[in-house]
């Protein structure tokens, strides 16, 4: 079984998450700027066996397509063609920010780290994969 990598793809910075090998719990894995991504899971997949990846679906409260869709579904395009042996899926993110930053506030995080974009990002690719690990079956 492989492992399950969550995407919180955004315009400078992209959140990431991973499952444990038997894909029960989701970890932060780490932020990087846009454009490393697909190198950067190249890398991981030369040691790590990946069966998936969820790529945050970026909707408005009302379901229309965000400002940032166009970039994620050209991301995606991309990440298939880079990577075509594993699944991609896409899952609404729409919350994913709030639940980040109400994460932080009740794990007692000073105002200066909630403003960490980078943990923002990544924790919301953990609470975006946690979610479907939880909701899949």
């Amino acid at each position: 079984m492989g492992r399950i990598i969550a995407i919180d793809y955004g315009k400078k910075r992209t959140g990431l998450a991973v499952t444990d090998p038997l894909q029960l719990i989701a970890g932060g894995l780490t932020t990087l700027p846009s454009p490393e991504i697909i190198p950067f899971l190249k890398q991981y997949m030369g040691s790590e066996s990946v069966e998936l990846f969820l790529l945050g679906e970026p909707r408005q409260m009302n379901y229309l397509p965000s400002e940032n869709m166009p970039r994620v579904l050209q991301f995606r395009k991309k990440l298939h063609q880079e990577i075509p042996e594993v699944e991609i899926k896409m899952v609404d993110e729409r919350f994913t920010s709030v639940l980040a930053h109400q994460a932080m506030l009740q794990g007692g995080l000073k105002k200066q780290q909630r403003q960490n974009k980078e943990l923002v990002d990544e924790l919301s690719a953990t609470i975006l994969l946690q979610t479907y690990l939880e909701f899949r079956y």
